[in-house]
């Protein structure tokens, strides 16, 4: 239940922060660049988040043919598939975090706290993995 309350203030909120971004962005630029700027951030962490899942599907076979378990690389590639999606979403504050979430240097942090909240999970008995 509490799951759905987060789920349907997100819903509001992130679209009333973006809009508010949007104004704001086009109060000083004008609304053409604006938009055209919204376009060109998407299109670039479009590529990068290409160029960096390309990287990470790379370091995770290179990890499994050398026989070692890829899980900071499976984490990196949580994160850039979520960052890439806010990065495809419009707005200047999903844009903010999704490329924090694809760039390399930032991407740890998001990490630390993806791996605590599935150590959370696993203990708590509401994380479920399955094997073939």
């Amino acid at each position: 239940m509490i799951r759905n309350k987060w789920l349907w203030a997100a819903l509001f909120v992130i679209p009333a922060v973006e809009l508010f971004g949007f104004i704001y962005v086009a109060g000083f630029l004008g609304a053409p660049k604006t938009l055209l700027l919204m376009l060109a951030s998407s299109v670039i962490g479009f590529l990068m988040m290409r160029f960096e899942g390309k990287k990470v599907l790379l370091d995770s076979r290179t990890h499994m043919q050398e026989g070692r378990v890829p899980g900071k690389t499976m984490l990196d590639g949580l994160c850039i598939f979520f960052g890439g999606l806010l990065l495809i979403l419009p707005g200047f504050v999903t844009d903010i975090v999704g490329f924090s979430l694809v760039f390399p240097l930032t991407r740890p942090l998001y990490r630390v706290f993806l791996l605590k909240w599935i150590e959370k999970k696993m203990k708590n008995g509401t994380f479920t993995f399955y094997r073939r």
